[in-house]
């Protein structure tokens, strides 16, 4: 009969199994040593995920990280929420406009509007590497995952690709394994959500690494503590990237622990 230290120590074995990740990623060195803009780098003159905040993020040596959704066309759209309420003060959701659309799509008053990923990713030119989250949405995830990868595998710079739903994940690790792939996360049992409390525990401790072998785990800076991203880091030698940091302080902390930094509203 099993004691109670053995049992204790194939649950250990397995817990440790489902955090692991795909080690040693070459790619990743290309990633590290950069300091990522989210959204751009940002002010109230230029908008979060517009053109305009790309472009200062390339002229000051920053890396850039955006958001990407699929609309209703099968084009690319940069942008942070499915809603446009919050950053257009529209009634609509990203994913029932099209390429058309897009030029009447003004952000947060200003003259700049929502770009195309194609076009942001002419402007990037290759000079700064990118961390491109994909957002699914009603059930998309392995259309969007299929249109951001098609374009990216065209590109010659340095990229790689992230979100919080472990369905993109693994889509990319099955039919683009070339891709430096990252599992988002962050303490979502906090949080008020109709995302089942079971799943939320899976993604909160990062038990579905097994099925999505990240490259490197993103994980909200303030909930950043626990032992499933230590073992992750220190035993699997997963890379962390942390987000979002909001002032020096952050920053430096997030990059003496060997996080790559993602940074708002400051520049380090």
């Amino acid at each position: 009969m099993i004691d109670m230290l053995t049992a204790l120590l194939i649950i250990f074995g397995i817990y440790l199994l489902l955090l692991h990740g795909r080690m040693k990623c070459p790619k990743l060195k290309n990633l590290r040593g950069w300091s990522y803009a989210h959204r751009g780098l940002h002010n109230e003159s230029n908008p979060e995920n517009s053109m305009a905040a790309f472009r200062r993020a390339v002229e000051a040596g920053y890396g850039i990280e955006l958001d990407i959704h699929l609309m209703a066309d099968g084009n690319l759209a940069v942008i942070h929420d499915s809603s446009l309420q919050r950053t257009v003060g529209l009634d609509k959701h990203i994913e029932e406009m099209t390429a058309a659309d897009l030029p009447h799509c003004k952000l947060a008053g200003t003259q700049e509007c929502i770009p195309l990923f194609t076009d942001v990713l002419k402007m990037v030119d290759r000079r700064v590497p990118l961390i491109v989250e994909i957002k699914s949405e009603g059930g998309n995830h392995n259309a969007v995952s299929e249109a951001v990868c098609a374009v990216l595998k065209e590109y010659q710079g340095v990229y790689c690709v992230e979100s919080f739903d472990p369905r993109v994940v693994s889509y990319v690790r099955k039919h683009y394994p070339g891709f430096v792939r990252g599992q988002l996360a962050h303490n979502s049992l906090r949080e008020k959500s109709s995302v089942p409390i079971f799943l939320r525990f899976l993604l909160t401790y990062n038990l579905m690494n097994f099925l999505t072998l990240p490259d490197f785990i993103a994980y909200r800076y303030c909930d950043r503590k626990n032992l499933s991203n230590f073992l992750c880091r220190k035993f699997w030698g997963i890379q962390g990237v942390s987000w979002t940091l909001t002032d020096e302080k952050q920053w430096k902390t997030a990059v003496d622990e060997g996080w790559i930094p993602i940074f708002e509203n400051f520049t380090p």
